[in-house]
């Protein structure tokens, strides 16, 4: 679990589904024989009526965690968002105390091995055709030698996770007051650092 106060708690499943798809590269964490382990990787979220979804994704053979990704297991895959410092002095109320805002969601869910190598490889021709969808000459899978994709598809495992629960947390300062909110907002906006910019836009549409 993660810790929420009430006016963190961001509730709406298609508000947490469009951030997991907007911040797709995720920490998943597991336990096993070892105890925690976690790898960093992005995940495809896919839609499932009448569920909150799922997630698909695939790691090294050669990476431990694999083992742990089987037989109906709890997962947690954490999304992390944007983040920054936030000082007391931006605020009209005094006295106050430094913070940081930011936004996650957590996904619960059990988690099975994929081993089809024809689903292995259609999943890897639709990660890469998500993240190469800006790219005006985009790399396909499909265009790879044949050898080439049979090897790459060898050397992973892969894993479906079927959400059960979406915890949001969203700290963007809504336990201050509407005149301390558009100060925080003016301040990260006016940053050099476009992760406090994203803070503000995202305090912004909140």
């Amino acid at each position: 679990m993660v810790y929420i106060p009430k006016h963190f708690a961001e509730t709406d499943e298609a508000t947490l589904v469009d951030f997991i798809r907007r911040h797709s590269f995720a920490t998943l964490v597991s336990t096993g024989s070892a105890g925690l382990i976690a790898s960093h990787l992005p995940l495809l979220y896919e839609e499932v009526a009448g569920t909150p979804g799922r997630l698909l994704g695939h790691l090294a053979r050669a990476n431990p965690q694999l083992a742990d990704l089987v037989g109906g297991r709890e997962v947690m895959a954490i999304f992390h968002g944007p983040h920054a410092y936030i000082s007391p002095t931006w605020y009209a109320t005094q006295p106050s105390v430094p913070t940081w805002n930011y936004a996650v969601v957590h996904a619960y869910g059990t988690v099975e091995a994929m081993t089809d190598e024809t689903a292995l490889t259609d999943l890897l021709a639709r990660l890469s055709a998500v993240y190469e969808a800006g790219n005006p000459a985009p790399w396909r899978l499909a265009d790879q030698p044949e050898r080439y994709v049979g090897g790459m598809v060898r050397g992973i495992g892969g894993f479906v996770i079927e959400i059960t629960r979406l915890d949001g947390k969203f700290k963007l300062s809504q336990n201050r007051d509407a005149v301390d909110r558009d100060r925080v907002i003016a301040a990260l906006d006016a940053s050099s650092d476009p992760e406090a910019r994203n803070v503000a836009a995202l305090m912004k549409r909140q």
